[in-house]
């Protein structure tokens, strides 16, 4: 058989020893803790020890005592009760201690978030602010269009009133003699078409004449 290879152990390393005390949830542990604790906190709890003390009381001062140390067994059992019981509350407080604390950083971190966008939502709102002050308005643009309308007006009467050379008052005649020219031709084709749907009216009125057979006069 093999031989199993043996486990060298270092000088600087601590032995591990197994460690043999008792492990537990913390948690479920905690959960029941919270829960004794609550039910300690109760009307039903004082209820429940009320009558528990009543009972044992009458029962010790009958013949048929059961407590031969004058209620010394009574009081022990109150001392452990309240020895287990601030334990177990202190316990609970700290656990509700840890999710306040946890539930408190959960709100300053939303906190900061929440100062964060209204930061940059005011940084935004500034921008858009800045942004519309720069857009031109109705105004201005009508300040402008009037004082080009002005500039083209004077440009214009000012190009009318300066004396023409002959050569530019030739093409003018030109343009002038072609323009007529042009409006001649569409006078006459719209002539023309004015005729041919005269000419189509006729034609369909006469279509559409009753039948008159014969001549009256015959």
């Amino acid at each position: 058989m093999a031989e199993r290879p043996t486990r060298r152990v270092r000088l600087d390393t601590p032995l591990e020893r197994a460690s043999r005390r008792p492990h537990y949830d913390p948690d479920a542990f905690g959960k029941v803790s919270e829960q004794i604790a609550r039910f300690l906190g109760t009307a039903r709890f004082l209820v429940y020890m009320t009558v528990f003390i009543a009972v044992w009381i009458g029962i010790n001062v009958t013949p048929y005592a059961f407590d031969p140390y004058t209620f010394t067994f009574l009081t022990l059992l109150l001392s452990l009760q309240a020895s287990y019981a601030a334990p177990l509350i202190l316990l609970a407080q700290n656990r509700q201690a840890d999710r306040d604390r946890v539930s408190l950083d959960e709100d300053r971190a939303t906190s900061q978030r929440l100062q964060a966008d209204v930061e940059y939502l005011t940084r935004e709102v500034a921008s858009l602010r800045q942004a519309l002050g720069e857009v031109a308005t109705r105004e201005y643009l009508r300040d402008q269009l009037r004082e080009m309308t002005d500039e083209v007006v004077d440009r214009t009467r000012t190009a009318n009133e300066a004396p023409e050379p002959a050569e530019s008052q030739a093409v003018k005649a030109k343009r002038e003699d072609r323009e007529r020219r042009e409006d001649r031709e569409r006078r006459a084709e719209r002539k023309k078409r004015r005729q041919a749907r005269e000419q189509e009216t006729a034609v369909l009125h006469g279509l559409g004449e009753p039948f008159v057979g014969g001549d009256e006069d015959g």
